[in-house]
């Protein structure tokens, strides 16, 4: 490719006033770029390579940092040379613009050396790579010690062997000529890099520093190419050598079957494929009774033999793992993430989570800020963890014991303060201190740890159990490549068998005689309120709080009491008291993350003589009525129905049928009824609808108070359980009669 073509490229773009086009392939070569390093931490080991992407992607990141501020007007050509220019002067205005590489300088990290070295070559004209990076194993660790940078035209392309072929081979001429001008840096301490190695003469004419932007243009082009070689790549593993009518009739049945089946779809600018996202009215309806906090999973991806599939994921009242919706994600960059969200969002009726969970990566991350800016942000501590084990193999090895301590500092360090001492100690116990891994986890800490966590609720009922996600059923669906027909075919499977364990479990809930082990009032409370999981997990909280005595430290508006084990002093926690709101607060911050009262609360509550649970301390997303009463998208949307919106007749409407449908299922006898109601209320609106077409006017009767129709089922499930037509019925407190 000439030199010139990525210029004339950009160019022709803003020439046909086509400016969108061109930003968008600057846009989309930026991302991409970055979205290969998603894996950073994970491949933080660089070894010997004579692949220059890493140098090509900073250099195409940085021409395109400049092309994107180019103003709108005048000449695309010359605005493109402007920013060139620009970037030029920001190199010029730096504080090494007069120095020149020299044997023993020194450099406080690898990439302050490479910003040194490419801000030379571009005031003298000519292009950089790193040819070579070497790691040495250094108390069981990789630790990065040397890199080496290069100019463009060092060595010399190899020839390939030439292969039996019919096919035509474009002959590909190489810039390369044997150059040997390089720079060498080694380490020599944890901030410490010299310059070991350093030729300055080039056997070639430097070229001007514009035609070095230039060449770099080429390649950003080239980059871009590579981006639409892989997505192509990606369709086709998707849809065979199909396209994607497949997953647009799906789409449509399923819309067809049940209105409130949501899905949307991404293309790019050749009308491809590139994002798409569904989520049913199940799904839909739960987010609105479970949504606080989210799990937004990304890493099927990583798997080859797996669909670029993500799912968003939360807990329900039994604590069982519910989908709130399906992802495919072909582009993995920031606008794509992007978009998946906004949209899921859409879906979700505008509701943002209290928090959410993803992976880790670079555009991932930028995505959520952007999309979710006051959402608690937190990275899967468990792929970190899983990570750890892969990237200190060698030292585990020798150390069987580092892979539970590392876990038993992560997951039961109770504050800020314990995490650290505990951290260092391990640090300090293996000597893995410079172990680069361990420090960019470190440096993120306040991201995945949950002692920095604390106060954000995740609706984990424990930080050393891992919830049990999809992953389970992949493993055992998908060890091998499978068609897009058949993955959709096993994931509704998958969902409806997911739905029916949830209305079994409700079913237990009901039903079920709990063992009580105190003869504490607050115990019995909790028995007849909580889901069965939930009560297990109070009742252990309960049990162990008969071990915990407050003692009052501090008197007044607002108390505070030391409460300890058994006088265990370095168990110690304090709770306060606010008398003006009558609420206590602990600082383990168990119930604002669980939503399940800590020991601690419930200690002092026993020797207070507090009888039953304060209704501050039950949160209703882990009762029996979690999916009773408004939703908590409704509670979002209350007031905003218009007498002249159709729309949003249209989605109250189907928020109160789908809630006498999940309702009407629980029984035979639920069934009837609902059944009956909702014939009588369509043969009324039929009978309007009559009326009004032969203009007659219906008589006026004095209005009923209005009920939903969840309300008129219920009033007439109590009717029959109080004429003892039946025995057992669920009802809206969730007992047994």
């Amino acid at each position: 490719m000439s030199h010139h073509l990525a210029i004339d490229r950009l160019a022709s773009y803003y020439k046909r006033g086509n400016e969108q086009e061109a930003r968008s392939l600057l846009a989309r070569t930026m991302e991409y770029s970055s979205s290969e390093d998603d894996e950073m931490v994970e491949d933080s080991a660089i070894f010997e390579d004579d692949i220059k992407a890493p140098d090509v992607e900073q250099q195409t990141e940085e021409v395109t940092s400049s092309l994107q501020t180019v103003s709108h007007g005048g000449s695309a050509l010359a605005s493109i040379r402007n920013a060139i220019e620009n970037e030029l002067l920001a190199v010029e205005d730096c504080d090494e613009v007069n120095q020149v590489p020299s044997p023993g300088m020194e450099f406080e990290s690898d990439g302050a050396a490479r910003a040194f070295y490419n801000a030379y070559a571009l005031r003298l004209g000519f292009g950089i790579r790193v040819a070579r990076s070497r790691c040495e194993r250094r108390k069981g660790v990789e630790v990065l010690v040397m890199k080496r940078f290069v100019c463009l035209k060092e060595g010399h392309h190899k020839k390939k062997v030439a292969e039996n072929s019919t096919k035509k081979k474009r002959k590909r001429l190489s810039i390369r000529d044997g150059c040997p001008a390089m720079m060498e840096v080694v380490r020599r301490g944890p901030e410490k890099w010299i310059i070991s190695k350093l030729v300055l003469e080039h056997t070639h004419i430097v070229v001007s520093p514009e035609r070095v932007r230039e060449i770099q243009l080429s390649r950003l082009s080239g980059k871009d190419r590579e981006h639409q070689d892989y997505l192509k790549e990606m369709r086709r593993r998707v849809f065979g050598e199909g396209d994607a009518q497949i997953l647009i009739n799906y789409f449509r049945r399923m819309q067809a079957e049940n209105a409130g089946f949501f899905y949307a779809m991404q293309v790019d600018n050749r009308n491809c494929l590139t994002n798409a996202l569904w989520a049913d009215a199940k799904a839909r309806m739960s987010y609105g009774y479970f949504g606080d906090a989210v799990t937004f999973d990304t890493s099927y991806r990583q798997n080859k033999n797996m669909m670029p599939f993500a799912v968003f994921t939360g807990l329900n009242h039994h604590g069982q793992t519910i989908v709130f919706a399906c992802a495919l994600v072909m582009d993995k960059t920031e606008s794509s993430f992007t978009w998946v969200l906004e949209t899921w969002l859409t879906a979700m009726c505008g509701r943002r989570p209290l928090t959410i969970t993803t992976d880790q990566g670079k555009a991932i991350e930028a995505a959520v800020a952007e999309v979710f800016p006051e959402t608690c942000h937190r990275l899967c501590r468990w792929r970190i963890l899983s990570r750890c084990q892969k990237k200190l193999s060698d030292v585990s090895c020798r150390f069987p014991d580092l892979h539970d301590e590392l876990k038993m500092c992560i997951n039961e360090s109770d504050n800020v303060e314990t995490f650290e001492v505990y951290w260092r100690t391990i640090l300090d116990k293996y000597n893995i201190g410079e172990n680069l891994w361990l420090q960019s986890l470190y440096s993120i800490r306040h991201r995945w740890v949950p002692a920095y966590l604390k106060g954000s609720f995740f609706a984990e009922l424990s930080t050393t159990h891992r919830v049990e996600t999809l992953n389970r059923f992949y493993r055992n669906n998908f060890v091998t490549e499978c068609s897009l027909q058949m993955f959709i075919a096993k994931l509704d499977q998958e969902m409806d068998s997911r739905y029916e364990k949830e209305a079994q479990e409700d079913c237990a809930t009901l039903n079920i005689q709990h063992i009580l082990k105190t003869q504490s009032p607050m115990e019995k409370q909790a028995a007849n309120i909580y889901t069965r999981m939930a009560f297990e997990k109070f009742q252990e909280e309960l049990v162990e709080a008969f071990n915990y005595y407050p003692l009052k430290i501090q008197d007044g508006p607002i108390s505070k009491f030391s409460v300890a084990r058994d006088g265990d002093a370095s168990n110690r926690h304090f709770v306060v008291f606010k008398e003006s709101e009558k609420k206590a607060y602990c600082n383990c911050f168990k119930y604002e993350g669980s939503g399940i009262p800590c020991r601690h609360l419930l200690g002092l509550f026993l020797v207070c003589g507090t009888i039953l649970i304060p209704e501050y301390c039950i949160l209703k997303r882990w009762t029996r009525k979690a999916k009773s009463g408004l939703m908590l998208q409704e509670s979002v949307h209350e007031g905003q129905y218009s007498e002249e919106s159709p729309i949003s007749w249209y989605n109250d409407l189907l928020h109160d049928a789908m809630k006498c449908v999940e309702r009407g299922a629980a029984s035979a006898e639920a069934y009837r009824i609902a059944k009956s109601m909702l014939q009588t209320v369509f043969a009324e609106i039929l009978g309007f609808e009559e009326s009004e077409s032969k203009g007659m006017m219906l008589p006026h009767v004095e209005k009923a108070p209005k009920r939903t129709g969840i309300e008129v089922i219920e009033i007439e499930l109590t009717n029959l359980k109080q004429k003892g037509r039946i025995s057992v019925l669920r009802d809206l407190t969730g007992e047994a009669s």
